[in-house]
């Protein structure tokens, strides 16, 4: 894991061109939902067998992802006592469907001879295996007396095209050798198959081409084939500036305490997530950086947060702070590419470490903040958000110098000497009550236009998190996402657990209501 240097250099010139060439081909790659975060239901197309098999012959509407309903979404209020139980059956879901998208991935020459072999091989036993599940939850709640409703009703998914992938005839080349020009390692080209990475072929092939296959083959770009492609990114020079912060008002707190953690020199990673999937390896299927707490991992508990070590600079705040890491797609292994997270989940190339890191608690525009409840859990976006839609993402790309133009669903071309920026900004309502919900949720809101809490919240200090990296111009990297999700920017998310002393928390507030600037 390193930094790369700012210098366009030949790399960089090659990931532009092919980034530009990259099509959607052969039979598409599954993108399945995946409970790392809540969102709103599904927006697939029906799943049945001659509709699908109209998308398949379709070369410009190729399947790229199966869509399927959020099953905690039909949940009622579950129990504290069974709410493990209930997140570790949600997480075996998550588990079938990235499964199934293994399928899908492998059998894209199968697909192509025969439109019913997804739905035979794929949907059909994948909806089996969520039937179970579901029944195991239902009948895990009616011990309780909490009956839900039609549950069995969500178990279906369905197919769905990437809306914002090229069009084309989706084979280019012949499946094996899908490069544009079966190109070397200068010209651009995608590669000639062996070398079918996203920058043409760096090197001799072998470290290229990562995951289930490169942008000639047969995939959605990206060097693993599952994206990102060419539409997700943006010059961010073309974008007009577009931020507006709701306007002060009398009695706000305007101050702000800051807490520097590091760029995650420990080079901290794994890829569960303690929050969503507790007591579940490999609960997020896409690797995070951690700064702050060392001791989070799926099974940590608020007794091993409140005695871990932290890479804070002030050892009163135990918090930790994590998100996706960031991966240069230039066809070089990193040492996760053979591992749960890495490279079986199709999250391939380069992890980059962060260049700057900044940890912020702002107020509140409309009045005064109060403490955080310690152990308080918030996830901020939606790591599912090309399958859920945006009604909880809240993703946000810049670059230095153009901070006033953020960017929720396309990643930012940077020009040269301006570097990539991720801006996080977390939800600042407290339900006054709890640490945590069953969707990881609504306990938690964000303020309204003007800044105010909705009735039954109160303010809490905010989080902001920006997050630089030095990256080449141009297109060439993707964040991590669960593997069906493409890789889309969108899908961009920050997770955050407050293990602030009460002290340091009370310190925190004062300085946030008295417009003072702390740290």
């Amino acid at each position: 894991m390193r930094r790369a240097t700012r210098k366009r250099s030949k790399l960089a010139n090659r990931a532009i061109a092919a980034s530009a060439a990259l099509i959607l081909g052969g039979g598409g790659l599954l993108a399945a939902n995946v409970y790392a975060s809540a969102g709103e239901g599904h927006s697939g197309w029906n799943s049945g067998q001659s509709r699908q098999s109209g998308q398949i012959k379709n070369a410009a509407q190729q399947m790229s992802t199966i869509d399927c309903p959020e099953v905690v979404n039909g949940l009622p209020k579950v129990p504290r006592s069974v709410r493990r139980e209930v997140d570790r059956e949600l997480a075996a879901i998550d588990s079938q469907i990235t499964d199934a998208y293994k399928k899908f991935a492998d059998s894209r020459q199968q697909i192509a001879q025969d439109p019913n072999y997804v739905q035979n091989t794929v949907l059909g036993p994948l909806k089996s295996k969520r039937v179970a599940s579901i029944q195991r939850i239902a009948t895990t709640l009616d011990r309780k007396k909490v009956r839900p409703q039609d549950l069995e009703g969500l178990a279906p998914c369905s197919m769905r095209a990437d809306d914002n992938a090229p069009k084309g005839d989706g084979n280019q080349g012949d499946g094996q050798n899908g490069g544009q020009n079966n190109g070397d390692q200068n010209d651009g080209g995608q590669g000639d198959g062996q070398n079918g990475g996203q920058n043409g072929g760096q090197g001799n092939g072998d470290n290229a081409g990562q995951g289930d296959g490169g942008q000639g083959n047969g995939g959605n770009g990206g060097q693993a084939g599952n994206g990102p492609n060419d539409g997700d990114f943006v010059d961010i020079q073309s974008v007009q500036p577009n931020v507006q912060s709701p306007q002060q008002q009398g009695g706000a707190s305007d101050g702000e305490f800051s807490t520097d953690c590091g760029v995650n020199e420990n080079k901290k990673l794994n890829s569960d997530n303690v929050i969503a999937a507790p007591g579940v390896s490999n609960g997020a299927h896409h690797m995070h950086d951690y700064v702050g707490n060392q001791a989070n991992d799926a099974f940590a508990s608020d007794d091993d947060f409140a005695n871990g070590d932290t890479t804070c600079q002030n050892q009163g705040d135990k918090s930790t702070y994590y998100w996706p890491v960031l991966r240069l797609q230039n066809g070089q292994q990193e040492a996760d590419a053979n591992v749960d997270g890495g490279g079986k989940d199709s999250n391939v190339g380069e992890i980059q470490q962060p260049s700057e890191v900044e940890l912020k608690f702002v107020g509140s525009p409309a009045g005064q903040v109060t403490a955080m409840p310690r152990f308080l859990r918030i996830i901020t976006g939606d790591a599912k958000a090309f399958t859920n839609g945006d009604a909880n993402a809240n993703a946000s790309w810049s670059c230095t110098g153009f901070e006033d133009r953020q960017l929720k669903d396309k990643y930012p071309i940077c020009p040269d000497g301006s570097q990539v920026v991720r801006t996080f900004n977390f939800q600042s309502c407290w339900d006054g009550q709890n640490t945590d919900s069953a969707n990881h949720r609504t306990h938690v809101a964000f303020a309204d236009d003007n800044g105010a809490c909705a009735n039954g919240f109160q303010a809490i200090p905010q989080l902001t998190q920006r997050i630089v990296y030095d990256v080449p111009p141009g297109p060439g990297f993707a964040v991590d996402s669960f593997p069906e999700q493409l890789h889309k920017p969108g899908t961009d998310h920050g997770d955050f657990i407050n293990v602030f002393d009460e002290g340091l928390m009370d310190e925190v507030v004062s300085c946030i209501n008295e417009g003072r600037q702390c740290n």
